[in-house]
């Protein structure tokens, strides 16, 4: 179908012509038509966020760190919770936004000018003089999309929404006073003995009968449950498929061996010797133009005897390091040396003798001894990293192509991948026990939520017809088809029946340590002398917690310590019961000052980062944020604000 129209594309434009504009005529057209309707996502000072919005910012901020971190998972950039804190982003940034306007924040020239210059990239770009390469200004920006001017005032915006918290944190402080009452707290020791109730103790006390395991069985379906299955086809088009698809001619390659046999064949090398008075960049006028003065004699005396450029070398070159061997500075590559003196030493003939030069260390003369051209290696030697590197910019330049080709027929002829595979030479692949979530450890598509999503949809469930083409990865795409499918069922009592009794014996296990567990805290709380199986004294802290249960650990560094010693006791669930006797508190130890100046430090950075929070809390207050959609996990939707 959609070769048939790209075929006959004037005639099928003429249709559309005659059926769209009398449509226009009776109806109208106004901007919601281009536009369309996406449903509102969030609200900020009364100006809308669209799901197409969202849909747009996530896009863009997926592909942004997909091309930063190539190895990421794709699968975690587009979980619910990933694309919600996209939303998050958006309106804290609409809402930064706003106030900067209506605080009347605006950017200086010369703070814009700073901010630019602290950017590697621009700060690259200064040329010796101290002005900056406009031109390569240009095309840095020109590679992020945006014009020079676009760039700055994107700039300033960004600066001035930095003023809205960033005079909050700024402004933030906190006295050693404080900072130590809450850090005393933190690294506040105590001494502990602890009695653990373990639910493997328990277990062999219950003694189910087939009833009592009926009894669960039947009270608990859902942990007995077969998720419902699937065995899944699927293709993948991606450059490395088309690469190993791809078959060279054979003059292809002697080509490529004949236009690219230098580059490959590696640098040429050369070896020179230099005389060097050295004068600073910055040092004054007088003091260069006299070093340079000084060059030039040592100029005239080795043109009038070449012979003896090592010893005056020796003799006078301020390089420590060259100086002593003649002013040789042995074999480099183009990259190795400053620009002057590598432009001057590529320029010479073997042999040859330079001008004065002048680079940031000084005024050097220079002698070219040797040139050592790359050994060029053979057709046969390069033959297997030819064939890789033109498969692969072949199959580069394939892929839009293809992919259109792979869209259209697994669309087209929706019964099969077999055409779309012989078509484009794929190799189909077959997986078993596919469910509706990706399973831990899923590699390619089959951790992609969209193409799984894909595969379990009605008409693929239904019909057993592949899947549309999806993005799953940077230039890869993937169909796939449902070829057996097995209904979620509950699993008959005699298949779990083992597993029953290991649930039922662990729950109640669990149950019966509790018990002993609450029932021993409550005796030894009120006769401590009848307290047995505790542990040796141990210091425990957040900090150092010595192997114990986060929930033990918690419970005790938040019992109160006005009658000591205390009891506390914690239900670990599924591990059992543990009773603590907290028998004395201890204070931190003092730290070293450079420790202790730390802490004060990230405590400050804590306390700012709390009131940013707490002001931007307030800022969605008076901008009057509403949230449209359900935070991932929230039962109801979040309340607008």
């Amino acid at each position: 179908m959609f070769e048939s129209i790209r075929k006959h594309t004037k005639i099928a434009m003429f249709l559309l012509f005659l059926l769209i504009i009398p449509s226009f005529v009776l109806v109208g057209i106004d901007a919601s038509y281009f536009s369309g309707s996406s449903p509102v996502v969030a609200r900020v000072d009364g100006v809308d966020i669209t799901q197409a919005d969202w849909d747009n910012a996530h896009r863009i901020e997926s592909d942004r760190l997909r091309a930063e971190q190539p190895q990421l998972d794709a699968k975690l950039l587009d979980t619910p919770q990933a694309r919600y804190a996209t939303l998050e982003r958006m309106v804290r940034d609409r809402v930064l936004q706003v106030a900067a306007t209506k605080m009347n924040l605006t950017t200086s020239d010369a703070k814009l000018a700073r901010s630019l210059q602290e950017i590697p990239q621009i700060a690259a770009l200064r040329k010796p003089d101290g002005t900056l390469d406009t031109e390569g200004y240009r095309a840095l920006v020109a590679a992020q999309g945006m014009t020079p001017e676009g760039f700055e005032a994107s700039m300033r915006r960004d600066l001035a929404v930095s003023q809205v918290l960033g005079g909050v944190i700024g402004s933030s402080f906190a006295t050693p006073s404080q900072a130590d009452i809450a850090l005393n707290a933190l690294f506040q020791r105590r001494e502990v003995q602890v009695a653990m109730f373990k639910t493997a103790d328990f277990a062999a006390k219950v003694q189910p009968s087939d009833e009592d395991l009926q009894a669960y069985y039947k009270a608990h379906p859902e942990q007995f449950q077969q998720a419902e299955q699937a065995t899944v086809e699927y293709v993948i088009l991606d450059v490395g498929s088309l690469r190993d698809s791809t078959i060279l001619n054979e003059d292809d390659l002697r080509t490529y061996y004949k236009e690219n046999v230098d580059r490959m064949a590696g640098k040429e090398e050369r070896r020179a010797s230099h005389i060097l008075i050295t004068a600073s960049k910055d040092a004054p006028a007088a003091e260069r133009e006299k070093a340079q003065a000084r060059a030039e004699e040592l100029l005239v005396q080795v043109r009038k005897s070449p012979g003896s450029f090592a010893d005056l070398a020796k003799k006078n070159s301020q390089d420590p390091g060259s100086a002593v061997q003649g002013g040789d500075l042995g074999f480099f590559a183009r990259g190795a040396m400053v620009k002057p003196f590598e432009d001057a030493v590529f320029a010479l003939q073997k042999g040859g003798l330079s001008d004065v030069v002048e680079s940031d260390f000084g005024y050097h003369i220079i002698l070219l001894t040797d040139i050592k051209a790359p050994r060029k290696p053979s057709f046969d030697e390069l033959r297997a990293s030819m064939e890789a590197d033109l498969k692969q910019q072949q199959a580069q330049r394939k892929f839009a192509e293809a992919a259109e080709t792979f869209a259209n027929t697994v669309y087209e002829q929706a019964d099969s991948l077999q055409p779309v595979a012989e078509k484009l030479k794929l190799k189909i692949q077959t997986t078993q026990g596919v469910v509706r979530t990706p399973a831990p450890g899923a590699a390619g598509p089959l951790a992609s939520p969209k193409f799984i999503e894909a595969l379990f949809s009605a008409d693929a469930l239904e019909n057993k017809r592949n899947t549309e083409a999806i993005e799953f990865g940077t230039s890869q795409m993937v169909s796939g088809r449902i070829r057996d499918y097995t209904p979620a069922r509950t699993l008959a009592f005699e298949e779990v029946k083992a597993q029953v009794r290991q649930r039922f014996v662990a729950e109640k296990a669990a149950e019966l340590a509790r018990k002993e567990g609450e029932a021993k805290r409550t005796e030894w709380a009120a006769n401590a002398p009848l307290a047995t199986g505790l542990s040796a004294p141990m210091m425990v802290s957040r900090d150092l917690p010595q192997s114990q249960p986060r929930a033990l650990l918690d419970a005790v560094l938040s019992a109160s310590t006005e009658a000591l010693p205390a009891w506390v006791g914690t239900n670990l669930g599924e591990q059992g019961y543990a009773v603590a006797k907290v028998i004395r508190v201890i204070p931190p130890e003092p730290a070293a000052p450079e420790v202790a100046q730390q802490r004060q430090l990230q405590y400050l950075q804590w306390w700012s980062t709390a009131e940013a929070l707490a002001y931007y809390e307030t800022l969605k207050q008076r901008f009057k944020v509403q949230m449209k959609v359900n935070r991932p996990g929230s039962p109801v939707p979040t309340p607008a604000k």
